[in-house]
């Protein structure tokens, strides 16, 4: 089995890390193969949103693993196989897209989170737009107790995604907090128990998937883009970056079936 599974169905591409027996923490080859999932939500037309979960009931995903990557990047494991070396080829934009570090998904994602996601895999939920998390689930990142930073985006994203003085707490102390806590504090947007984490994911991917495909694209396009820029210039950048929407094939037809009360049929153009 592949250490991370894709899948297409109904326009929602279902990205799953498979590697349960330890976490579905991420090694190279996982990091490779998310890389190359991410181009194919990008390149594929028929995708409209992509579903990102992991396999088994423990853990969404345990952050970098300990015993295949970290000995890679530290020089202290020599490179084994075409994982390694493709890994080491293109450190930077392999891992920083496959991580979500980047923002180089154009559409929404949608993390399903089926257990604990700590560290990076803390860090892989921070890079999505929709979170639907197992009661029970640990969320958390605790690099600094060993010294460590996180530099998968912690803290350039938490201080923004949560209240200021809430992300310096999960920073500095490196507390973990259950599914429920993360809920109440608007980072988690519904708390299911764990055989309805992936239905209810899927569910919410299925309305966005109906929606006008152009229209999805930029919005979440533009609402990224204009994080932290003043409103005046983003008031500006807004209407620019808007427009090609309102002139597409679309935004006709949307409009049209409304009033002649029938299901739109979107191209994407």
């Amino acid at each position: 089995m592949a250490a991370v599974e894709y899948e297409v169905q109904s326009g929602v591409a279902i990205v799953t890390l498979n590697r349960p027996e330890v976490r579905n923490a991420m090694s190279p080859e996982v990091l490779c193969r998310l890389y190359d999932a991410w181009q194919e939500v990008n390149n594929d037309d028929a995708v409209r949103v992509a579903v990102l979960t992991g396999a088994g009931d423990k853990a969404f995903c345990a952050g970098a693993d300990l015993g295949r990557l970290i000995p890679l990047i530290s020089k202290t494991r020599e490179p084994e196989d075409e994982w390694d070396h493709r890994y080491l080829a293109n450190v930077d934009d392999l891992g920083n897209k496959a991580s979500l570090r980047i923002h180089n998904v154009d559409k929404p994602i949608i993390a399903a989170c089926n257990g604990h996601a700590i560290a990076g895999g803390m860090e892989l939920v921070q890079g999505t737009d929709i979170r639907v998390a197992a009661q029970g689930a640990l969320f958390g990142v605790q690099e600094v107790k060993w010294a460590l930073f996180p530099a998968g985006g912690s803290s350039v994203r938490l201080p923004v995604q949560l209240p200021y003085a809430i992300a310096m707490e999960f920073l500095l102390t490196g507390q973990l907090v259950d599914a429920q806590r993360a809920h109440e504090l608007g980072f988690i947007n519904h708390v299911v128990p764990s055989d309805q984490v992936l239905p209810k994911a899927l569910e919410i991917a299925e309305v966005i998937a109906a929606n006008g495909p152009l229209a999805v694209r930029t919005i979440k396009s533009t609402a990224r883009a204009l994080l932290g820029v003043p409103e005046a210039e983003a008031m500006r950048l807004e209407s620019k970056l808007s427009a090609p929407v309102f002139a597409s094939q679309d935004a006709v037809e949307g409009p049209r079936a409304f009033l002649e009360k029938r299901t739109p049929k979107f191209t994407g153009r």
